[in-house]
């Protein structure tokens, strides 16, 4: 379906009342802006943590270009950014994240990444926070139009994410976490399967 025909769709919803604003998830630069050509799309949902940079290239710049939010999604990495998890021992066989869908989280990838979480978590500690809350305060450090969505079961962890909002980060503090977890370090595809990624 040609992203014109499912926009256009959404926008007679707009005309109708029935809907206020038009949003995308995982679309790539073309895409936005055959979209934004036929509506105005106020927001794109995609993943973007400290472990998932790929947007800022090319997604992050059209956005902005054409004045579009972000929503990111997995801004703590599915976990892995919170500190939780020190080994692969800490997963149970049940949880969906062991599975091959998720890499990052398969054999020597998961090793390799929970060096970087540990970098994380020495930042964080210097700073009296934790892993996760510095992850998301990275996240809200890299502009007013981004609205990360991080996903939690407990309201302890949800008042936690929401005090990172009160973490303002130094250039310094950046500086350390690129350091500590450089653009393409992270190991592993965030998907086993792209091919229905849009990016």
């Amino acid at each position: 379906m040609p992203i014109e025909d499912t926009v256009g769709a959404m926008a007679e919803l707009v005309t109708a009342g029935k809907v206020t604003h038009l949003g995308l998830s995982e679309a790539a630069p073309a895409t936005i802006r055959r979209a934004h050509a036929v509506h105005p799309i106020t927001a794109l949902q995609t993943e973007y943590s400290l472990f998932t940079r790929d947007i800022e290239t090319e997604i992050l710049p059209t956005l902005r270009e054409l004045g579009i939010g972000l929503v990111p999604y997995s801004p703590l990495g599915r976990g892995l950014l919170t500190g939780a998890i020190t080994a692969p021992s800490d997963l149970s066989a049940e949880d969906s994240r062991t599975s091959a869908y998720f890499p990052r989280f398969q054999g020597e990838a998961l090793r390799a990444n929970l060096v970087l979480v540990e970098r994380v978590r020495d930042l964080a500690t210097a700073r009296g926070c934790t892993p996760g809350q510095l992850a998301l305060a990275w996240v809200l450090a890299q502009g007013a139009d981004l609205a990360p969505i991080p996903g939690t079961k407990r309201v302890a962890y949800l008042e936690e994410n929401l005090a990172a909002s009160t973490i303002t980060l130094t250039a310094d503090d950046l500086a350390a976490l690129d350091s500590a977890v450089p653009t393409g370090a992270v190991v592993g595809d965030r998907y086993g399967d792209l091919s229905t990624i849009d990016s």
